[in-house]
């Protein structure tokens, strides 16, 4: 069975959409857990530096 280049090509691309959608949602989840952990810091000094009501 001989390839024909246009199938070929269908299939780079879809694996370079693929590689990007990827590292596109890893990045997307790092940012939200790089996020996540500065608000969370952001709580806690917050929270220790706010004078206690007696």
């Amino acid at each position: 069975m001989v390839e024909s280049p246009f199938l070929s090509i269908l299939v780079l691309v879809a694996v370079v959409l693929l590689l990007v959608v990827t590292g596109g949602i890893g990045y997307l989840t790092l940012a939200d857990w790089r996020d996540r952990r500065r608000r969370d810091e952001d709580k806690r000094t917050t929270r220790s530096a706010t004078p206690k009501r007696r």
